[in-house]
C-alpha cells in the first residue's frame, strides 16, 4: 500500500491524484451572463448535487491561475446571482470541451461556437437548447478558502428537460440508455452504459 502526505505536496500534484482517484464525477456545463446580458459557457466537474431541501446544486469555479481573480463563470454568479447547469451527453462533448479553452473576457462562448440557447423559466442565464437537461439555480452562498478557487452553493428552483426525458406523473427520469458523460481526468472522459442494480438490503422488522 502506497501512502502519500497530501499536507506534503505541491498543489497541482494534489490536483493530479485527488482528480483521478475521484471518479467518475459529473460534468456541470453552466451557464452565466453578466450585467450587460453576455452569456458565458463553461464546464465543471467539481460539481454534484447535496440536497433536496433546499435542492443544493454546489460547484467548485476555478479561478485565473495568473492571479487575476475569478473567471467569467464565477464573476457572473457573484454578480447576478444566477445560473444554469445543462447536463452533457455524448453528442455534446465536443462543444462542451471546446467552450473550456481560454476565450478572454468579454467573449461569449456560444456565440463563438454557434451554441443555440433557450430562455429559462426562473432565471435571467439562458440554457444550452441541445442539452437534454437543465438546472436553473440561484446563489446561496460562496465560499473561499484561498484565492485559487470559489464555492459555489446554490439552490435548484428550475429544471427544463427535453420531451420524453421525464414522466412528470411518477417523477421519474428515463435516460433509454444515453446517459450524461462523467469526467474522468485529464482529457479523459467516460460514458455510463453497463448499468446495475443493486437494491439495499431489508432488516428484519424494518418499515
Amino acid at each position: 500500500m502506497t501512502w502519500l502526505d497530501l499536507t506534503r505536496l505541491a498543489p497541482m500534484e494534489r490536483y493530479k491524484l485527488l482528480t483521478a482517484v475521484v471518479i467518475p464525477r459529473p460534468v456541470a456545463w453552466v451557464t452565466t451572463q453578466d450585467r450587460a446580458g453576455l452569456v458565458n459557457a463553461a464546464p465543471f466537474s467539481f460539481f454534484n448535487l447535496f440536497g433536496q431541501d433546499p435542492a443544493l446544486v454546489i460547484l467548485g469555479l476555478e479561478h485565473h491561475r495568473d492571479g487575476s481573480g475569478p473567471k467569467d463563470t464565477a464573476r457572473n454568479i457573484a454578480e447576478t446571482g444566477e445560473f444554469v447547469v445543462n447536463i452533457v451527453t455524448p453528442d455534446l462533448v465536443g462543444p462542451m470541451v471546446a467552450s473550456a479553452a481560454a476565450y478572454p473576457a468579454g467573449v461569449s462562448e456560444p456565440g463563438v461556437l454557434g451554441l443555440a440557447l433557450s430562455p429559462s423559466g426562473r432565471v435571467a442565464p439562458p440554457r444550452i437548447a441541445d442539452a437534454p437537461a437543465a438546472i436553473e439555480c440561484r446563489l446561496l452562498d460562496r465560499l473561499r478558502y484561498s484565492d485559487e478557487r470559489d464555492i459555489v452553493v446554490g439552490e435548484a428552483v428550475g429544471l427544463a428537460a427535453r420531451e420524453g426525458l421525464i414522466d412528470t406523473g411518477r417523477m421519474h427520469v428515463d435516460w433509454a440508455g444515453a446517459f450524461p458523460v462523467a469526467r474522468l481526468f485529464a482529457d479523459r472522459y467516460a460514458r455510463l452504459e453497463e448499468i446495475a442494480r443493486h437494491p439495499i438490503p431489508r432488516l428484519t422488522g424494518e418499515t
